[in-house]
């Protein structure tokens, strides 16, 4: 499986990229492209035009959360798919992955936080596949589902509030989920926020697939405002856990990443980045 960073918070040096506050990977295993979440803006279309990657070939688009950061780059990608097919080049229609919740209408302080695309006109465009339970994208390569809360050191305040049918409801972000990647060293775990919680995340990932090694963990830890007893507890649970890298980005915050890294093999991240995992 080989992962490429698209957006993120940071850049590598001397690859001359774009950065904003969001995140979007493209994984790609075995002749299948998945897109896991799509940024913020057009900075999405952008990176992967200069890196020359096609996003009209993708096989499948998964959302981690319903979140600004992670899909108003959706309605870019649509937007490409639109320009491609009046050029007389239309793209495939790949299947869309998401909690049933992601495409809730949220507000945090009076402004609309969750995504522009409305769930009605997913099918102008894609094949929808809303979920609670796992999915197997490729051979190797699940989408979780919903992620059941176990940790109580994992419990974090709802983000502004979640539309329903009776009125507004405070949001625990139900939708956040991952994917996770079952290679020869074990598991790779590719996380968008971790509103959830990413031991959480992890066991859930080792319940779903059978799998307990941990050889990565790449992805927003969502730890930039956390407790330090909150920091210091996570570290403890993945040391525990015994994962071999992680690939910290996007929601973590440097303060986590010091905590993080005095006790756990921490790597840099940044758009341009490329990893394999066999």
């Amino acid at each position: 499986m080989r992962l490429t960073v698209l957006v993120d918070n940071n850049t590598l040096t001397d690859r001359y990229l774009l950065g904003e506050p969001g995140l979007s990977l493209l994984l790609r295993d075995g002749g299948r492209r998945v897109l896991f979440d799509c940024g913020y803006s057009d900075v999405l279309c952008v990176n992967a035009g200069r890196l020359g990657l096609d996003l009209g070939a993708l096989d499948v688009v998964a959302l981690s959360h319903g979140h600004l950061d992670h899909t108003w780059g959706l309605a870019h990608l649509v937007t490409l798919f639109t320009n491609r097919a009046t050029e007389g080049r239309p793209p495939g229609r790949p299947l869309l992955v998401a909690h049933p919740e992601a495409f809730a209408q949220r507000r945090l302080n009076g402004l609309t936080i969750g995504s522009m695309v409305r769930e009605a006109t997913l099918g102008d465009h894609f094949t929808p596949r809303l979920t609670r339970e796992p999915l197997r994208l490729t051979d190797w390569l699940f989408f979780l589902g919903e992620i059941p809360r176990q940790f109580p050191f994992e419990e974090a305040p709802p983000v502004g509030v979640r539309l329903t049918e009776h009125g507004t409801t405070p949001d625990t972000l139900p939708d956040d989920t991952a994917l996770a990647y079952l290679g020869e060293e074990g598991l790779v775990i590719v996380t968008g926020c971790s509103h959830a919680g990413i031991c959480n995340i992890v066991a859930h990932a080792r319940e779903v697939t059978g799998e307990t090694r941990l050889a990565a963990i790449v992805g927003g830890l969502h730890l930039h405002d956390a407790s330090p007893d909150r920091v210091l507890a996570v570290t403890d649970w993945l040391a525990e856990a015994g994962v071999c890298a992680l690939y910290p980005c996007h929601c973590t915050g440097l303060t986590a990443k010091l905590s993080l890294a005095a006790r756990l093999p921490v790597h840099e991240v940044g758009v341009g980045l490329t990893l394999t995992f066999s």
